[in-house]
């Protein structure tokens, strides 16, 4: 017999990559998460992972235990909702991209907020990993997220493609320009989304190109970066969707990466799909208005 913390060890591996990030989501010391891999191992009769000093891999057997292991911890979230909930009305979870304009959210809530005594939903905010994690340990219903070619673990339903641009303040010296140069830009102060998608990325473009600018402000929140571009505390790069007064949004140029937004489902698309949450989700995300404010 499995004990069910082995399982819940043995993908928290797979999800965070390594041991000791696992351990911490498990909230066990790094050597307790390894006795327990090392036991479920021994009871299977296989390795299950392949370690080496710079990263841990599945091996065959574990690739396949893996298929079985999420579908044992499914089902056990399954059977603690159905039974802990009793015959209380079950709220939708729904977890939303940190990076989601908060105008986005608005609009889906406000879809909502009326019927919420009927059909009650909670928001779960999280960064693109945490919500994988959520919704591949069935802590969440459906996410509101970039949906990935690559994948393949959830059902996916893609909503809207945008780019990525410049936030720059209105009387910025270069605020007429459509398309600006990186190089342009050395001078410049920053300010850096934390939280962002593709904030590696960013930096290695800028970097390329002899950019290294002083940072002004590091922060989670998108609100308040808009805000302190405003104030000309700073330029930044955010996804095309944000939009403020006082702000515009010149291209970068040569940076083409786009992000896909749209709803990744657990293990019950079937039933989800045209639940009120997701409904709401759809509408505003694929009707939405941004009108860009770019310099001519």
């Amino acid at each position: 017999m499995i004990d069910r913390y082995l399982l819940r060890y043995f993908l928290a591996v797979i999800d965070h990559g390594n041991f000791s990030k696992a351990a911490a989501q498990c909230n066990v010391s790094q050597p307790t998460l390894s006795v327990g891999i090392a036991k479920l191992e021994q009871g299977l009769g296989r390795p299950l992972f392949r370690r080496t000093n710079r990263r841990v891999e599945l091996t065959e057997a574990g690739v396949r235990f893996a298929v079985h292991a999420r579908r044992i911890e499914s089902e056990f979230n399954a059977a603690e909702r159905d039974l802990g909930a009793g015959e209380a009305t079950k709220a939708f979870r729904l977890g939303v991209l940190t990076s989601i304009p908060t105008e986005w959210i608005e609009a889906i809530a406000a879809r909502l907020s009326p019927d919420l005594a009927q059909a009650p939903v909670a928001l779960v905010e999280g960064r693109e990993r945490d919500l994988l994690e959520r919704l591949s340990r069935g802590r969440i219903d459906a996410a509101l997220t970039i949906v990935r070619p690559d994948e393949a673990r959830f059902d996916s339903e893609g909503l809207r493609t945008e780019g990525y641009g410049l936030a720059l303040p209105s009387g910025h010296a270069l605020a007429h320009m459509p398309v600006i140069a990186a190089e342009a830009l050395a001078d410049n102060v920053m300010i850096v989304r934390r939280h962002c998608e593709v904030l590696a990325e960013t930096s290695r473009h800028f970097t390329a190109r002899g950019v290294r600018p002083f940072f002004t402000a590091k922060t989670n929140d998108d609100n308040r970066a808009l805000a302190l571009v405003r104030a000309g505390f700073g330029v930044t790069v955010m996804p095309d969707s944000f939009i403020a007064e006082g702000i515009v949004r010149p291209r970068l140029a040569g940076f083409d990466l786009v992000r896909n937004l749209g709803v990744l489902y657990g293990d019950r698309r079937d039933e989800l799909a045209h639940c009120p949450a997701i409904e709401a989700v759809r509408h505003v995300i694929s009707t939405i208005d941004v009108t860009i404010s770019n310099p001519q």
